[in-house]
């Protein structure tokens, strides 16, 4: 559902381009679709907010405390519209509407940028074999990843970066608005005009970047050192200002944790005959740049994945 959404969004519509025009109002159309998608997931979400407060009712005839170790976030935003007066309220639609902020901006971006971190890795078998030799130097004796064990991959992170670089999870970042009338390189921007930073093509721009289509983790260690915290405006895949994405410490960390187990765990390959050349590196265009075709690889064990010991 949450891909079926993302497919419906993007597309801008005639008041976007035109919003002081009543006939673009009048003349635009709500995209095919949308209406039984939101529908659909609202569905879904009503379940699982069923299935806690159940949850809830009988952890409540069980006495004070039961299943307060089992709480997820969910439940404590449950609790929180139960015992706290808030002003405004927190309702019900409130809830719903944090829970789609996390399977969208939080799971869907994670999971296309860690996509796009193996379709790099697996086209620049350099790097691929530097980043995952630090990756077992450094958790060598592990049994596995932890988010405690991952202090010290410092080429990891680079290799990070510059996948946010050439890859930005939302190409377009979120649209802003502009707070005053102001002038841009010539061109006069109105008070209330909805404003669209390509951080994609900012990211690859020539005049900031050398070789900017190549893909070199190792443009960040010297003399482009740059971040992604909103200082250095060539490089804002998270966006930038009072805006800039308030998940961006936790989706890190879910992409340093998944993409370190990959290649801890893990040696790949291209399945068949395929050469490294013939890799579909298509973006396709949405609300988040995802890949045309799914990324289809062997996963060779290679360091034992942990298993419950059996008693003796």
């Amino acid at each position: 559902m949450l891909q079926d959404g993302l497919k419906i969004v993007p597309g801008m519509t005639m008041p976007d381009l035109f919003p002081s025009s009543r006939l673009a109002l009048l003349v635009s159309r709500i995209p095919a679709g949308s209406s039984a998608n939101r529908q659909a997931m609202q569905h879904f979400i009503d379940t699982i907010m069923e299935q806690h407060q159940e949850k809830r009712a009988a952890s409540a005839g069980a006495g004070a405390g039961a299943g307060d170790e089992d709480e997820d976030l969910l439940d404590v935003l449950l609790k929180l519209q139960k015992e706290m007066d808030f002003q405004p309220p927190l309702t019900t639609a409130n809830i719903k509407t944090v829970m789609l902020d996390l399977f969208g901006a939080g799971s869907e971006t994670s999971a296309t940028t860690l996509q796009w971190l193996m379709a790099e890795l697996m086209r620049n078998p350099r790097v691929m074999h530097k980043a995952q030799a630090e990756v077992r130097r450094e958790l060598a004796g592990h049994d596995k990843v932890t988010e405690a064990s991952l202090s010290n991959l410092p080429y990891l992170r680079l290799v990070i970066k510059e996948t946010l670089r050439l890859h930005p999870p939302a190409p377009l970042l979120l649209p802003r608005k502009c707070g005053s009338q102001c002038q841009i390189l010539g061109f006069d921007i109105p008070e209330g005009a909805m404003v669209i930073v390509n951080a994609w093509e900012i990211g690859r721009d020539p005049a900031h970047w050398h070789k900017p289509d190549e893909f070199m983790p190792e443009r960040f260690q010297h003399s482009e050192a740059r971040d992604f915290k909103g200082a250095d405006f060539e490089f804002i895949p998270f966006g930038a200002g009072r805006r800039i994405c308030p998940g961006m410490a936790f989706g890190l960390a879910h992409v340093e944790l998944a993409l370190a187990a990959l290649l801890y765990h893990f040696d790949w390959e291209l399945p068949g005959a395929m050469a490294v050349e013939d890799l579909d590196m298509t973006r396709i265009f949405g609300v988040t740049t995802q890949r045309r075709s799914d990324l289809l690889l062997l996963a060779l064990p290679r360091v034992p994945l942990p298993t419950e010991k059996t008693p003796a």
